[in-house]
């Protein structure tokens, strides 16, 4: 029978669980929800293909799986498989037998599917799954439960009255029950952040799995086979060295330790403070410190023991360290490679080497760096810049030739604005030559030759004339004269149409530079 065939992340995940952790590949399979015949596949998969790791670690995501999954053209057409949840359904039904059921689906799919002997034989291995309840067998160390609780803690704004409420997120550790709470201003994604950091600083350590909820924060595609995570998220769990499981939709023994901390949480801490006033988060979360530690030292109702015994005894010796640094919160985004080599990262353009136009890229940016990935792979590394809509450019990235290696070039540029019209070329001239390269100049080129198709050429044409005429060369101009129909006024007559021309400054480039 064939084995499943592992996504990229899923085969690092159990590489790193292997080869870092030493984890059992039974253990390996449970914790990414998938066969442990499919987890020996790709370990023995990953040894043919002479994958050393950690050493390999640093692969891009294309290599490494055509290293694991190397194509294979005339490979058999698979078999169509059976709706067996509903054929279960219909077998309750009064006169439905198997064979029945087999014969309709092979009406259905008389070329690709089962005969009844193999078809008999998969539905008795799903109905033998059918209502098997998972066991929460929760081992030291293990797992760390996260959710924001339903119910948050008002708060009361000093200034205005207006009361708003604080949303808290609650942590808590699969064997000892041990629970961290704190409330933030809101459940967006760097307070989620924040709440797993200090939920991993307050337990002075690390759970091998981090089970959180289906919340939009972390999950930004909800799949019940494999769920597309944030990826600040991950990369946040990658500097703590936890893998995100996910709580599977509508299973919720798979989050029954978080929604009983959670209800921990609502009952001794957020009723037990809905007599008092408060005025900031950092009231409230003083008032909750309080509370937490009578929480976890409080006995259980059935057991000898309390939350904090249980994790001294159990979790704490389990857990993984604390890396050397604490995380630093880091954005991503997907910019593409525009003809000028440059991409948009929160409004600033950064350059990457020319060859890259048109690819779409991965950003990771945090206050002071921004990465830019290609296929997993980090090709360009700058400072932070906070300059709106400026560039940061830098010198390797650029051909040595644009006019031979870029399809897109000035005078490409310019030869195109001239067809709308002398004054939509002279005012694309001015553009080009007041930045420092003229490529950074390419976007509002390109943004002002898009105007005529919203406009018409005519219009664009007069409008161009009109910002030449008060001496601007600025598409944004362009594009509000449009907008307000100044271009079908006339002139005043104390303005006359000016030749354009330009500031003096060393860091801007006159017309022959690209004439």
């Amino acid at each position: 029978m064939p084995k499943e065939r592992l996504s990229v992340r899923k085969i690092r995940e159990v590489l790193k669980q292997k080869y870092e952790r030493g984890r059992s590949g039974r253990s390996i399979a449970k914790s990414i929800s998938v066969s442990p015949s499919t987890v020996t596949d790709c370990l023995l998969r990953a040894e043919l293909a002479g994958i050393q790791w950690p050493r390999d670690k640093e692969l891009d995501d294309a290599t490494l799986e055509a290293r694991l999954y190397p194509p294979t053209p005339h490979s058999r057409q698979p078999r169509a498989m059976p709706d067996f949840e509903c054929i279960h359904r219909e077998m309750r039904r009064k006169g439905v037998t198997l064979q029945l059921l087999w014969q309709e689906y092979k009406q259905d799919h008389p070329q690709d599917g089962y005969q009844y002997s193999q078809f008999c034989e998969r539905y008795g291995r799903f109905r033998k799954k059918v209502d098997v309840v998972m066991r929460q067998n929760h081992k030291a160390g293990e797992k760390m439960f996260v959710d924001f609780s339903g119910d948050g803690i008002d708060i009361i704004d000093p200034a205005t009255g207006e009361v708003s409420q604080a949303p808290v997120f609650v942590a808590a550790l699969g064997a000892s029950s041990i629970t961290y709470a704190e409330a933030f201003e809101s459940q967006k994604l760097p307070c989620w952040i924040d709440g797993h950091i200090h939920a991993f600083e307050y337990f002075d350590g690390v759970a091998e799995i981090t089970v959180p909820d289906n919340t939009k924060t972390a999950v930004t595609d909800p799949c019940h086979y494999e769920p597309d995570l944030n990826k600040t998220y991950l990369d946040m769990a990658d500097h703590y060295n936890t893998t995100i499981i996910p709580a599977r939709k509508r299973k919720p023994r798979d989050k029954a330790k978080a929604e009983n901390a959670v209800l921990q949480a609502q009952r001794w801490i957020i009723a037990a403070l809905r007599n008092h006033q408060f005025f900031s988060v950092e009231q409230v979360n003083r008032a909750i410190a309080v509370k937490l530690e009578e929480l976890n030292n409080r006995k259980f109702q059935k057991l000898d023991t309390t939350r904090r015994e249980l994790y001294e005894t159990l979790d704490k010796p389990a857990l993984q360290p604390l890396p050397p640094t604490r995380y630093e919160f880091a954005e991503w985004s997907k910019p593409r490679v525009n003809i000028d080599y440059h991409v948009d990262v929160a409004k600033h353009y950064y350059s990457v080497h020319y060859t890259l136009v048109g690819e779409q890229l991965e950003a990771r940016f945090n206050s002071t760096t921004v990465e830019l990935l290609f296929k997993g792979k980090r090709v360009a590394s700058h400072k932070r810049s906070y300059v709106k809509w400026g560039h940061t450019t830098r010198p390797e990235h650029m051909p040595k030739e644009h006019r031979e290696y870029l399809e897109w070039t000035p005078s490409r540029i310019l030869n195109w604005a001239g067809k709308t019209g002398p004054a939509t070329q002279k005012l694309a001239e001015n553009i080009l030559a007041s930045r420092r390269h003229p490529e950074q100049g390419y976007r509002a080129c390109l943004g002002l030759l898009r105007l005529g198709k919203s406009y018409g050429n005519d219009r664009l044409e007069a409008a161009c004339l009109r910002a030449l005429a008060i001496g601007t060369s600025s598409y944004k101009r362009v594009k509000s004269i449009l907008k307000n129909g100044l271009d079908r006024q006339p002139l005043p007559d104390d303005v006359k149409p000016a030749q354009g021309e330009l500031i003096k400054h060393e860091n801007i480039r006159g017309p022959d530079y690209y004439h």
